[in-house]
């Protein structure tokens, strides 16, 4: 098996692999590949024995599993994460902080957990006044991501307002990711966030398909890596990032 190469920052995650063909179309330019499961009426669901097969291909290509769920049991997750030997769990729905101080307990110590926060178009995060309870029950990474008019959530292609990231950043102690309608042509809106001290890289969905295909393009993820990810420095080879206690 290929060893997880470090993780970089910035770094690229690519999410909603749903073959091999797109593991490895992901290995050509992002370092994290986003897994769905437990992610109900999703696009790009799979189920236990496809999230493990997956899981272990994304890992022999020096990729970082990354569980995507909308799943709320704690131990489920756990036992989960067991099995099919993901790097990171990303809780994309509204888990409380209660949740993750839960499964905080019940994971492998090593393995992260990435806490969405949701940003409203035209509004502001839902979760901002439980940024700091997230962050003390076991939050290794923050993700900003957008929500569409009728409360849809994940992968909605909708542009994450650089304003609006901007007046959040002060409430994170942890580092955070960026998502929502992330393209290269759009990397100079965020500069004022590149520069941030807990920015970690981005997480793409739709720009990292080919059009005509709608799988990963190794074109669209050398394009996104080119923009966002160059001149990046490698940091300690630790799926968590950062402890979180």
């Amino acid at each position: 098996m290929t060893a997880q190469r470090p993780l970089p920052s910035p770094l690229l995650k690519v999410c909603g692999a749903t073959t091999p063909q797109d593991i490895e179309a992901a290995a050509t330019g992002a370092h994290c590949v986003g897994l769905w499961h437990g992610v109900s009426g999703g696009a790009s669901e799979l189920d236990p024995d496809e999230l493990a097969t997956l899981s272990s291909a994304a890992r022999s290509a020096g990729l970082l599993p990354v569980l995507v769920t909308f799943l709320a049991a704690p131990d489920r997750l756990a036992d989960t994460v067991r099995r099919t030997r993901v790097g990171w769990v990303q809780l994309h729905a509204y888990q409380p902080p209660a949740m993750v101080r839960a499964l905080r307990g019940a994971l492998p110590d090593e393995v992260g957990i990435v806490k969405v926060l949701h940003m409203e178009k035209g509004g502001g995060c839902v979760e901002r006044p439980l940024i700091g309870a997230y962050e003390r029950a076991g939050t290794d990474l923050f993700l900003l991501d957008t929500t569409t008019e009728n409360g849809r959530i994940g992968s909605t292609g909708r542009t994450l307002d650089p304003a609006r990231v901007r007046d959040l950043l002060p409430l994170l102690s942890r580092p955070f990711l960026l998502a929502g309608g992330l393209t290269p042509a759009g990397r100079p809106a965020y500069e004022e966030t590149v520069r941030h001290p807990g920015f970690r890289g981005i997480d793409v969905d739709t720009a990292a398909r080919d059009p005509s295909t709608g799988s990963f393009g190794a074109a669209e993820i050398a394009a996104l890596a080119h923009a966002w990810c160059t001149d990046n420095t490698p940091v300690p080879d630790h799926p968590r990032m950062e402890p979180s206690r």
